[in-house]
């Protein structure tokens, strides 16, 4: 059975939909994670392995950190290959079957083949 504060507006009469978008963004507000610390050795593995997925043509995936508000954001995972890395933007390229997403290289926190 579920409480009282667990859904707070089922159990209102009426309730503004100011009030109810203040609450759902409340509610996303609490998910947001700071930025992880990654080491230099770590970020120096996570740039071969991409560039090894780009020579063999093997996907990957890529976790990476995505800034939302002040300080903090979200955990963004993405499977897909690596056709290009832009050297001068520190991007890379990730394609997957619905779509292209640039990834900038300072905020990926994980790479798997």
């Amino acid at each position: 059975m579920a409480k009282k504060i667990d859904n707070l507006f089922g159990s209102s009469r009426f309730v503004l939909p100011e009030q109810r978008e203040l609450y759902l963004q409340m509610k996303e507000d609490d998910k947001l994670v700071p930025m992880p610390v990654i080491e230099q050795d770590e970020h120096e593995s996570f740039d071969y392995r991409l560039r090894e997925a780009q020579q063999s043509e093997k996907a990957v995936s890529i976790t990476w950190w995505q800034h939302k508000k002040n300080e903090l954001g979200t955990i963004c995972t993405m499977w897909g290959a690596v056709p290009g890395i832009n050297e001068n933007t520190r991007k890379v390229k990730l394609l997957t079957v619905e779509d292209v997403q640039w990834i900038p290289m300072d905020t990926i926190i994980d790479v798997r083949s």
